[in-house]
């Protein structure tokens, strides 16, 4: 006997999820980023550090934004491990694999929350001798910010809710939705 697939859950239309921004919301918001940050940085070979793991579907989508010669590296940091909440102790637990004075250095994060691990991250990379540290955050949840960090190019302001999609995640699940949309247990 066939199974329909009517009766298959699917993670891309699963009653727990309330979408926020929609895939093309993302993709427009990201076009426009992508173009100020080329006019930000022509000629200046930024170095792009990605967060591992949420920040790799904005990171990969905003490179191809961004139309002059740059690089790329990655770092991973938690504060979260498999909760919904920081837990305040911030772990690098990937470190960059070369050098960064003198450079100009863009972090792409995927969310900013209480602030306490990208003011750890960003304080960490201007210690190290960056030429400028600024930071591209794909979402920021203000109502949460316990430590104020300036975030130079944004893409949409959220309210306190955990979100997950277009790389985030609830203990690695929901990672690959094109989509962002709230994570409602209860439903």
């Amino acid at each position: 006997m066939a199974t329909s697939s009517a009766h298959i859950t699917s993670e891309f239309n699963n009653p727990k999820l309330e979408v926020l921004f929609s895939e093309e919301q993302i993709r427009a918001r990201i076009a426009e980023l992508g173009a100020q940050i080329t006019r930000d940085y022509t000629g200046r070979n930024p170095l792009l550090i990605g967060v591992l793991k949420g920040a790799c579907f904005f990171l990969s989508d905003l490179m191809r934004a961004i139309d002059t010669q740059l690089g790329i590296e990655f770092m991973a940091i938690s504060s979260y491990g498999s909760s919904t909440r920081t837990s305040g102790e911030v772990r690098i637990m990937k470190d960059l694999d070369v050098p960064i004075e003198g450079r100009h250095i863009l972090v792409v994060e995927d969310i900013v929350d209480t602030g306490l691990t990208l003011s750890y991250l960003l304080a960490n990379l201007h210690a190290r001798g960056a030429e400028s540290v600024k930071l591209a955050a794909l979402l920021d949840k203000y109502e949460r910010r316990q430590k104020e960090v300036q975030i130079d190019y944004l893409g949409f302001q959220i309210p306190d809710k955990f979100v997950v999609g277009y790389g985030l995640d609830f203990a690695e699940r929901y990672r690959n939705l094109p989509f962002i949309a709230v994570l409602n247990p209860e439903a």
